[in-house]
């Protein structure tokens, strides 16, 4: 079982910046890929980026590549979001994911890809 607790979301101006954190729980973490999605009301969960359980292939959405940084620490068994240049758009919610299925980094676009959720925290962009 693992547990993932999200932070790091608030309101910004837009063309501001964001670090999301989420925190798990367990001896295992370097095993799980992560990933961020966000969501907002009356749509699906949408992908925002995803890094190996290395840390050393990542892939992000084209709607925030070159805005948005994913990085992980395993020692601390946080991953991160680095969120620039936003925009009002990016408003949602955001939930870090973890799955340790062997999936190619590039396949791991989709929700029902990710056993475990956090709980999401907000985020807000104002124009």
């Amino acid at each position: 079982q693992v547990q993932l607790v999200e932070s790091g979301g608030g309101l910004v101006q837009a063309g501001g910046s964001l670090r999301l954190s989420c925190a798990a729980s367990g001896r295992t973490f370097s095993s799980y890929a992560m990933g961020w999605f966000r969501q907002t009301p009356g749509k699906e969960r949408e992908f925002v980026a995803v890094i190996s359980g290395s840390g050393g292939s990542k892939s992000y959405a084209n709607s925030v590549k070159g805005r948005f940084t994913i990085s992980r620490d395993n020692a601390k068994n946080t991953v991160y979001l680095q969120m620039n240049s936003l925009k009002p758009e990016d408003t949602a919610v955001y939930y870090c994911a973890a799955d340790r299925q062997p999936l190619p980094i590039t396949a791991r676009i989709y929700s029902t890809q990710y056993e475990y959720w956090g709980q999401g925290t907000q985020v807000t962009v104002s124009s």
